[in-house]
């Protein structure tokens, strides 16, 4: 087993703990993983009796003996039938993703309805994070924002005309959600990882006021487009006021969510006319 087991501080041991968690529930359910990396979480999964299929943008990193691993550009599709998979786990991924939605609707395509998505990235939801963007728009506060120099982490023409890139689309709690919501998915639970340390020492500071902003702009958004139902607005706005004032995820260092597939992409539909009348009468 890789060191990566041993070791808290990387994702993948989260990752790995997640997986004996709900290892009998794993047995001969077909997973994807994607992008599938050196094979860790692949091999991984194979051991606890799961029908595994892996891919990657640059399978010539994937070290699995026990496994295949097939190029695939994500943004591109992933050369699989509809509904073929019960879990799709995409490892730090999707802040590499330019078309996040996009994305997400291609791992709805592939999972069955009621199937697991799992989805790990460096959170941009902590406190940490939310200041380094107010300082710079970074994403730590020794690092520079996104650019060309140090985000074009991986290309090679002769392999594909694809590039990887660095954190360039980070993505935070609540756009990871709606992006969810839209692809049809629903979060199921999002786990806490480790603790990160700057955003405890600025959480005595800035949660006061985290709290009691997001309060409320939740009641002044509750009496607002009057002809949607209050049922349903309190819904997704409560949903949305328990993910941002959760001391859990201002304090965690990343981000660990697991979606469950609620419908297909397609059938996805939450238009209505009071929203739209709004949006046209402002603009």
């Amino acid at each position: 087993m890789s060191d990566f087991a041993n070791n808290p501080k990387d994702i993948k041991y989260h990752v790995a703990k997640y997986l004996h968690e709900i290892q009998k529930g794993l047995v001969s359910k077909v997973v994807i993983d994607v992008p599938a990396g050196t094979g860790f979480t692949s091999d991984l999964l194979l051991k606890y009796g799961a029908k595994v299929l892996a891919f990657d943008l640059f399978p010539e990193y994937f070290k699995s003996k026990r496994i295949s691993c097939e190029r695939a550009d994500v943004t591109q599709g992933v050369p699989v039938q509809d509904a073929v998979a019960d879990m799709l786990i995409c490892q730090e991924g999707i802040e590499h993703f330019s078309d996040q939605l996009k994305v997400m609707k291609e791992f709805n395509r592939t999972l069955k309805v009621g199937g697991s998505l799992i989805i790990t990235t460096p959170s941009a939801s902590n406190l940490a994070s939310k200041f380094s963007y107010l300082l710079f728009e970074s994403e730590t506060n020794n690092q520079m924002p996104p650019n060309e120099i140090n985000d074009i982490w991986m290309a090679d023409e002769s392999l594909t005309s694809e590039i990887y890139y660095g954190h360039i689309f980070l993505i935070g709690l609540q756009k990871l959600r709606v992006l969810g919501r839209l692809a049809g998915f629903k979060i199921k639970e999002i786990r806490y990882v480790r603790l990160s340390r700057a955003s405890l020492l600025l959480f005595p500071f800035l949660y006061p006021l985290i709290l009691i902003r997001s309060l409320l702009t939740y009641y002044s958004n509750i009496g607002k487009l009057p002809s949607i139902e209050k049922a349903m607005k309190e819904s997704v706005y409560k949903e949305q006021l328990r993910i941002n004032i959760n001391p859990k995820h201002l304090l965690n260092k990343h981000m660990f969510v697991v979606f469950e597939k609620e419908q297909e992409a397609q059938h996805v539909n939450f238009c209505n006319q009071e929203a739209l009348k709004t949006f046209n009468h402002t603009t």
